[in-house]
């Protein structure tokens, strides 16, 4: 199929950016993206998907793309009901679910919240809970996202302040220069991958993410901070975890409390994969998430 972008209208008055993709046909995935993310087309994945029989949703979360903000407080667990929008407006009754980094979470939430329609989940180098309980949260991240998170704990004002310092540079970074840019970010394992295709759709995303400057991102880094709003450790749907040893952004410490604290997990905890390469074994995921949800 052809990708299509919309403007879903959801229940509350805001718009939801859409993204679907391959498998017209086919059952439904829902795919969350990182932090900072937006529905923006990857030949890898759709590619993935299509070879799967899936029909690929990706949403751009309030704040980026062309999605409006969420007024208020914004929680984690309140991506759940967008999905059940989107959900209900495509006429779909069952999903499999995959987020990635900061997408990990959404992804557990819709496998929390919405046991009877998610068949299965996958946390693709997820975000756990800050406040997980005997996990140093940021031991092991490289000093960008240290400084950033760290920002996201003093409050709203002081982190938006450092994200327009820090931050909206890199969100218009060109291609060529994005690696560079990232630094510490992206270990050896990821910089290749940049190199053998993923740069252009990378420095893409984060071209979209920021179309409304910080505000998606600051909203998005504040929910992942914050309670978010539903308990992983009650989750009953089946769920696949994969982290890779060399992320420097999303650490593989997060990837081992995840699959310690989520029942009956299958983990994936690669060695010599990073937050980027991993993303390259998406066919395998689909694969395996498909196997989990008995389709």
């Amino acid at each position: 199929m052809t990708a299509t972008t919309r403007l879903l209208a959801l229940p509350d008055g805001r718009d939801l950016e859409v993204l679907e993709d391959g498998d017209p046909d086919g059952r439904v995935l829902v795919v969350h993206g990182g932090q900072p993310s937006a529905a923006v087309r990857s030949p890898l994945l759709d590619d993935a998907a299509r070879d799967a029989g899936l029909r690929m949703l990706t949403t751009s979360r309030p704040g980026y793309g062309a999605s409006s903000p969420r007024p208020g407080t914004y929680r984690v667990r309140d991506d759940v009901d967008d999905v059940a929008a989107l959900l209900d407006d495509v006429g779909a009754t069952e999903f499999v679910t995959l987020g990635w980094s900061g997408g990990g979470p959404r992804a557990l939430a819709c496998a929390a919240l919405l046991p009877e329609r998610c068949r299965a989940a996958t946390s693709l180098a997820g975000v756990a809970p800050h406040d997980a309980a005997g996990l140093d949260w940021s031991a092991g991240m490289a000093p960008e996202n240290v400084a950033e998170f760290g920002a996201a704990e003093q409050g709203r004002e002081a982190y938006e302040a450092y994200l327009v310092a820090e931050l909206l540079p890199v969100l218009r970074t060109g291609t060529d220069e994005l690696a560079a840019a990232l630094g510490g970010l992206v270990p050896p394992v990821d910089r290749q991958a940049m190199a053998d295709g993923l740069a252009p759709w990378v420095a893409e995303t984060f071209h979209r993410a920021g179309a409304q400057g910080v505000r998606g991102v600051r909203d998005d880094g504040l929910a992942i901070v914050s309670p978010w709003g539903f308990d992983p450790g009650r989750i009953t749907v089946p769920t696949a975890v994969w982290q890779g040893t060399e992320d420097a952004m999303v650490p593989l410490a997060r990837g081992r409390w995840l699959a310690a604290h989520v029942p009956g997990t299958t983990a994936h905890l690669l060695d010599g994969e990073g937050h980027l390469s991993i993303v390259t074994r998406f066919a395998e995921m689909l694969a395996e998430l498909k196997d989990l949800a008995g389709w």
